[in-house]
This record gives C-alpha cells, sequence and structure tokens, in this order.
C-alpha cells in the first residue's frame, strides 16, 4: 500500500508539472519538489552457446525535494520488468512486475559540516556504489566488487562530518539494527549493518577506506557475522577519470570473498563520445557467477551522450573464465 501512494504521488506530480529540463525532473507549481524517472533497455549476448536477452530493465519513478534543511529522496523502481531470452532456438519471455523500494530517505544538513540521513540508502561505500543508476554511470555493466564485498543498501542511520581546509576530510558513520526496508533489493539480505568510512579529497582526487559489519542471512535462514574493508579512489578533471577499488569480506565460515578488484578509466575523446575500459579480478570461496570463485577480465566499452541524462552504451567481456564472455549495449534516459 505505501508503495502505491509513493507511485500515485510521483504521478499526481508529473501532471502537476510547471517546468522541465531533461534528467532534472519535473517541477510540481512552486514548491521545491520535483519528480522524474528513467529506464534502461539493454541487450546482451552470451559467447558461449547462443544466448541471447533483451530487457527493459531499471525502470523507475523517483521523486526529491529540499526545504531549509531537510531534503529527501524517493525511488521506486521496477527491476527486471521485462526480459526475453533466445537459448539455442528456445524463447522464453519472463517479467517482474513488482515494485521496489530503492531508496526512500530523508537528509538533515545542520550546516556545512554536519548532515544525517534516515531511511533506505546506497550505503556510503566506495564510489561506485554512490551511482547506480545505469544512464549516470560509464558502463552499462558494474565491477563484481561492488556486489560482493559489502550490501549495496542500507536501511538506517548515515552520519557524515566534513572538515574543510584546502583539502577535504570526511567521516561517515552507518548504523542500522533493523529489518531492511524491502530487503528483497538488495545484494544481501540483513538486518544489521555498522560501518565507518573516511575519505580524503583534493582538488581532483579522493580516496576513501571503509571498514564494517553486517549480519547477513544464509541459505539456512540463520544470519551470519560478515566483516568487510574497501579502500577506493577517483580522480576526475573533466577530461579523464579513473577510479577503481579492492575489498575483502570474511564471515569465518568459508563464505567469504578473499579479494575483489577493479580498475576503470573513461575518456572524453571528443564532446560527448567516451571509451572506457575496465580490468578486473575476484578470488572467493563462494559461487560468484556460473559457478566459477575466481575470474580476470576485461571490459572494453564506448559511450555516447548526446546530452547528459541519455546514454548509447556498448561493451565487450573478456574473461579468464571464457564462459562469462559477453557482449553488452543499452539506450538509458533519465527524465
Amino acid at each position: 500500500m505505501k508503495k502505491i501512494f509513493l507511485l500515485f504521488i510521483c504521478l499526481l506530480t508529473i501532471v502537476s508539472a510547471k517546468e522541465y529540463e531533461l534528467g532534472e525532473g519535473y517541477q510540481l507549481g512552486d514548491t521545491p519538489l520535483y519528480v522524474g524517472g528513467y529506464f534502461s533497455l539493454d541487450y546482451a549476448s552470451y559467447s558461449k552457446g547462443d544466448l541471447q536477452k533483451v530487457s527493459l530493465n531499471d525502470m523507475a519513478l523517483l521523486s526529491y525535494g529540499s526545504y531549509h534543511k531537510f531534503s529527501y529522496m524517493a525511488e521506486m523502481e521496477f527491476k527486471n520488468y521485462y526480459v526475453k531470452t533466445y537459448d539455442n532456438g528456445k524463447t522464453t519471455t519472463t517479467k517482474d512486475t513488482k515494485l521496489y523500494a530503492e531508496r526512500l530517505y530523508a537528509d538533515y544538513t545542520a550546516n556545512e559540516n554536519f548532515m544525517a540521513r534516515f531511511g533506505k540508502y546506497n550505503s556510503n561505500v566506495g564510489y561506485w556504489n554512490l551511482t547506480p543508476i545505469n544512464v549516470l554511470r560509464d558502463t552499462t555493466s558494474s565491477p563484481v566488487t561492488a556486489r560482493v564485498v559489502f550490501p549495496k543498501y542500507t536501511t538506517g542511520i548515515d552520519l557524515q562530518y566534513h572538515l574543510f581546509t584546502q583539502s577535504e576530510v570526511s567521516v561517515n558513520i552507518t548504523l542500522q539494527d533493523n529489518n531492511s526496508l524491502d530487503e528483497a533489493y538488495n545484494n544481501f539480505y540483513i538486518k544489521k549493518h555498522f560501518g565507518l568510512g573516511l575519505e580524503y579529497s583534493y582538488d581532483n582526487l579522493s580516496v576513501k577506506l571503509n571498514g564494517g559489519y553486517f549480519h547477513k542471512k544464509n541459505h539456512t535462514q540463520a544470519y551470519v557475522d560478515n566483516y568487510y574493508g574497501y579502500l577506493s579512489f577517483l580522480y576526475d578533471n573533466d577530461t579523464i577519470k579513473v577510479m577503481g577499488g579492492l575489498g575483502h569480506r570474511d564471515d569465518n565460515r568459508e563464505d567469504a570473498v578473499k579479494l575483489s578488484t577493479y580498475l576503470q578509466a573513461t575518456y572524453e575523446i571528443a564532446s560527448h563520445h567516451y571509451p572506457v575500459l575496465r580490468l578486473e579480478h575476484y578470488n572467493a570461496q563462494i559461487d560468484i557467477e556460473n559457478g566459477i570463485k575466481k575470474d580476470t577480465s576485461a571490459v572494453f566499452g564506448y559511450t555516447y551522450r548526446p546530452v547528459y541524462p541519455v546514454a548509447f552504451k556498448v561493451e565487450y567481456q573478456v574473461h579468464s573464465n571464457k564462459a562469462l564472455d559477453k557482449f553488452l549495449t543499452s539506450f538509458s534516459v533519465m527524465f
């Protein structure tokens, strides 16, 4: 019922919109409230066998706004809303029509130094995890690291403190000791998450160190203690962007990720044109994909943005495990 109500509010704001600019959402009259959304149409072709997939993915409505020291974000998403699979001459179609609560939080910004966030939000770990929307990323796919080391989403409190001098030093504390909001929309089923993050930024370079603990439900329906550490960086001077991450997760029960790391570079060779290269490696005690526990890969990609909220992307992945080789392309829009 809550999700239906939020969807109704989003649709109502679109009807009442006064001004609009692509990617910034519709403004509700003269209020500071906006509503928008995004979608992605994806195609994947796998080297092994004759497997192809076409999907209408990441179709979402979102609403946001701010008033004085308060702001909010509400994002409701259909994940894998429509997927058509072609496999050795056989065609199957699946639909997931459930509306998930991806993000739903409120912020209180006391001053330029302190901010508190309450609700379900992207865990403040690394840099890739803070850009969850396909159209805003440089590749259609995400690094394995972003989904096997730490929870992508947290339902609780995030406290942030920023100290500004010639550089910027930031500290964030993540606190969850309750059931997750829409726990099915996360990479782990969790009911606890405690984390600490330290970040240093100077000019175009930022470096972040995260560590934390979370309770993860395993296949026996029992919750298991997990501990993680994650080191990441981001360099962005508008022409070239380089980012990377290195993480480890342990639960003392041989269900761990020994090492997962990636390095990605994006270069603007001409206005609106961005070739991308990503290198990845992971070594785990669990099956990451297709029963594979260890893999090294390279992703060669290209992104064209006629305007920033619209992206055409292609990429080809080459893996040490050839069964994972694949071609991906997507068309995504944020409105």
